[in-house]
């Protein structure tokens, strides 16, 4: 059996390109900047559904107007893929907001946050445990 599937292969490299076409070929204003997280191409290669994350964009209304442009831009792009890219038929791009990175975030600043609670409640408690007049180095040798 084959290590990879012709779909994951055909993914990537729509991906790589997909990535350079955006940054370089598209020129609406509107467009933030655009990062290209991941392509999924159906079995029979005639979909790719494309999720993008946008940098610093977290607003509903730009991530959806950003969408937009991409959608707008899809022919383009599809066009400017079959001239790179040898493919019999390129798929038909669908434009997908990826809140993986957004969420990833999210939950990185929870854990700090949790962390940071953690340490002041210890030491709130190492400090009520002490005798009136002992230094932390007293306290080692106590434990």
């Amino acid at each position: 059996m084959r290590e990879f599937k012709r779909t994951d292969r055909v993914a990537d490299q729509l991906q790589k390109e997909l990535a350079v076409l955006i940054q370089r070929e598209v020129k609406d204003p509107r467009l933030g900047m655009v990062t290209v997280s991941g392509v999924e191409v159906s079995r029979d290669l005639g979909y790719a559904d494309v999720h993008v994350t946008l940098l610093g964009e977290e607003d509903a209304a730009r991530i959806k107007e950003n969408l937009k442009v991409l959608k707008q831009a899809a022919g383009f792009l599809r066009s400017q893929i079959a001239r790179r890219v040898k493919l019999r038929h390129v798929p038909e791009l669908r434009f997908h907001y990826d809140e993986s990175v957004v969420r990833g975030q999210r939950l990185s600043s929870l854990i700090d946050e949790a962390v940071q609670s953690d340490r002041l409640r210890q030491d709130a408690e190492d400090d009520s445990r002490a005798e009136p007049g002992e230094t932390p180095d007293d306290r080692e040798g106590r434990d």
